[in-house]
């Protein structure tokens, strides 16, 4: 059993951590609006995974989450993007960005228990499923390139593999994937970070791709903060 904790001041939001930990099964969850007796529970009990507001009333997240006892797995979940670059600098595993839809829970946890342990040693693919000429086409994330938004359907491209062609919104395809490597930096467009030879004048340049993809002024920021993390965590495993 995975002991969990959540903190946040906003109710609804509790109980959807709730609903999808009960979803996921295993998960012995406590959840508080109070961060002072959320963070007494935590030094307490010294949970697994604790799943942390950042934006609360009387508290700031970020300010709690260096308080945490070592060996707790750190999960934000919050509505301000911006505060992405410095949820990392504390070591957080994960980053749910509100609305928190379930197949990002589901990687979020994935992503934490393999950081705990708790699964075997095996390597570990992160793939989608998705539906695209009436059947169910699993796609490994690390061979997208990017996905590009065609009306009702989005066209997912692949490494040295066909594109894919599924009848899914670019939010929920957004949800599916992993937020530490993949980025929405425009309205009809995700790329895969590690995809990317270079940055200009708001364009991505594609590896080994004929195709600039422009960054949408709304997404600029964001896309800044994780694409400079991405590439100072690849630095540090060289």
């Amino acid at each position: 059993m995975i002991k969990c904790i959540a903190i946040d001041d906003e109710p609804i939001a509790l109980s959807i951590i709730q609903e999808y930990c009960r979803k996921y099964g295993d998960i012995d969850l406590e959840t508080y609006t109070s961060p002072v007796v959320g963070m007494e529970r935590v030094m307490s009990v010294c949970p697994d995974i604790v799943f942390l507001d950042i934006e609360m009333n009387s508290h700031n997240g970020m300010a709690l989450a260096r308080e945490l006892p070592d060996g707790v797995c750190l999960i934000f979940t919050t509505a301000y993007s911006e505060y992405a670059l410095d949820g990392f600098n504390v070591d957080a595993i994960d980053f749910l960005h509100k609305p928190i839809f379930y197949p990002r829970f589901e990687r979020a946890m994935e992503k934490a228990l393999k950081w705990l342990g708790k699964k075997d040693g095996s390597p570990h693919r992160e793939t989608i499923t998705l539906k695209a000429e009436h059947k169910n086409v699993v796609v490994d994330s690390e061979d997208i390139i990017f996905i590009e938004a065609m009306e009702n359907y989005v066209k997912v491209f692949r490494r040295g593999l066909p594109m894919v062609l599924s009848q899914i919104t670019m939010k929920e395809m957004e949800a599916m994937l992993p937020a530490d490597r993949f980025n929405r930096v425009h309205r009809s467009y995700i790329v895969s970070l590690d995809a990317i030879d270079k940055f200009s004048n708001r364009k991505i340049y594609i590896r080994n791709y004929d195709k600039a993809i422009p960054v949408g002024r709304k997404y600029i920021a964001t896309f800044n903060n994780l694409y400079n993390i991405f590439r100072l965590n690849n630095a540090n495993k060289k």
